[in-house]
């Protein structure tokens, strides 16, 4: 089962979704309050699931509508996914991945985990 932390920045309150092997799997944005943050949490669990995937990756993509997760190749040449809610913003991101298939897992994993995820606050 997957797990929401929600830790203090230097900065203010982010959370990271980690899988159940420990792994994490997306971040998110740095949030003012932790208020904030556990809305953002509440709304990666409930977009992830219904989100269409926009492979960036590919010419002529086909643009899809919020919610969705875009996946694009970074300045590295990595593999990276971006979560978005109905509004557009992003709410989740990943880390850089060498190949398309994994990405395409971290995607999977986030959908998976992310509805019945606990959330744990860490000092």
């Amino acid at each position: 089962m997957g797990k929401f932390v929600i830790k203090d920045t230097n900065t203010g309150v982010k959370f990271d979704l980690k899988a159940g092997n420990g792994e994490v799997i997306a971040t998110s944005e740095v949030y003012t309050t932790e208020a904030a943050c556990k809305n953002g949490v509440q709304s990666v669990m409930t977009n992830a699931p219904i989100a269409n995937l926009e492979d960036q990756t590919v010419e002529d993509f086909e643009t899809q509508k919020n919610p969705k997760f875009e996946m694009y190749v970074d300045k590295a040449g990595e593999y990276r996914f971006r979560l978005k809610a109905r509004n557009g913003e992003i709410i989740a991101t990943s880390e850089g991945y060498k190949a398309k298939a994994g990405c395409l897992n971290g995607i999977e994993s986030v959908r998976k985990n992310a509805p019945d995820a606990t959330i744990d606050r860490v000092e």
